[in-house]
């Protein structure tokens, strides 16, 4: 398996994450900076989780997660994984 890039990542599974998080966000109508602000994660890698461009680690997937107030496999699970 080849090494994940810290440029851009893009994965399937990054993506589906990442639409996972931004669909939970939009349907509570929390801004991307609101959110990205709760869960102690800069702004602008919070729009590259989104998109699926960053890997999300799993403390940042429990910060996010949290500040939605759910729990990460209930993110994973949205995402289909």
């Amino acid at each position: 398996m080849p090494r994940i890039s810290s440029k851009v990542d893009k994965d399937e599974h990054l993506v589906k994450v990442g639409a996972a998080i931004r669909a939970r966000r939009k349907a509570t109508g929390v801004s991307q900076e609101a959110l990205a602000d709760y869960a102690g994660v800069d702004r602008s890698h919070m729009g590259k989780i989104e998109r699926g461009e960053r890997n999300v680690t799993l403390l940042n997937l429990v910060r996010i997660a949290e500040a939605m107030d759910c729990k990460p496999s209930d993110v994973l699970s949205e995402a289909g994984l």
